[in-house]
């Protein structure tokens, strides 16, 4: 007998796009309909019409553009962050700052990918952030992390001489994070299994004191553990 999580996981993931172009947000739809794994479940135009949205349907995830009218999407993932609405979201942008990808991040935003990208891409990015993961466009993961350290205010323990003590595999799969891969991309790159990334994963996490990838990405540039790479 299934699991309630178990059966969850057969269900489509339900989105809601939200975008000031109509013609942009009729694309992406038809788009959308192709996937059997994803569902369009609501469209808004502006930020106060997708809170709403988002309030009343419940959606997994939130496809957010950053300037829209009313409300921009730094504002709707404030209020709903202060709601504390348990739904995923993607910044799907024609342009962002660093600031706004670090305000997002702290506001609770899970990935942002720039519409420029590839619709592949997009969906990849969106397969990923179900899975827990975060997504920043690839080659922008360590720009965002140099970001991050420059706000920093707070002191933190030396790392050891070692490299925190890292195998050689485990900094192969940390160059592979601070290049943007996803977890299925770097067992393919490496040729092992999903799961095996995962444990190397769990372990970069135990021995660097970081609980996310983002932070490993931080940590790596803080403590310029990418010149310590094989």
């Amino acid at each position: 007998m299934l699991t309630s999580e178990e059966s969850k996981m057969d269900l489509p993931i339900r989105i809601i796009l939200v975008d000031d172009h109509s013609m942009f947000r009729s694309g992406l739809s038809a788009l959308f309909q192709e996937q059997p794994d994803m569902q369009l479940i609501g469209q808004a135009g502006d930020g106060e019409t997708a809170v709403k949205l988002t309030t009343e349907l419940k959606p997994d995830l939130l496809l957010l553009d950053v300037a829209l009218p009313h409300m921009s999407g730094m504002e709707v993932l404030r209020v709903l962050a202060d709601s504390h609405a348990e739904v995923k979201s993607i910044l799907l942008t024609a342009a962002i700052d660093r600031q706004q990808m670090i305000e997002a991040i702290q506001l609770g935003a899970r990935g942002v990918v720039m519409k420029g990208a590839s619709v592949d891409l997009l969906f990849k990015a969106i397969r990923a952030v179900m899975a827990g993961e975060y997504w920043i466009d690839r080659g922008r993961v360590t720009d965002l992390a140099h970001a991050l350290y420059n706000t920093m205010r707070e002191q933190s323990p030396s790392p050891a001489k070692n490299g925190f003590g890292m195998t050689p595999r485990e900094r192969q799969i940390v160059a592979a994070v601070l290049s943007g891969y996803t977890n299925r991309d770097i067992a393919e790159k490496l040729s092992i299994s999903d799961q095996t990334v995962k444990n190397h994963l769990t372990a970069i996490y135990d021995k660097v004191g970081v609980s996310s990838r983002l932070e490993l990405a931080l940590c790596a540039t803080k403590y310029r553990l990418d010149e310590q790479l094989l």
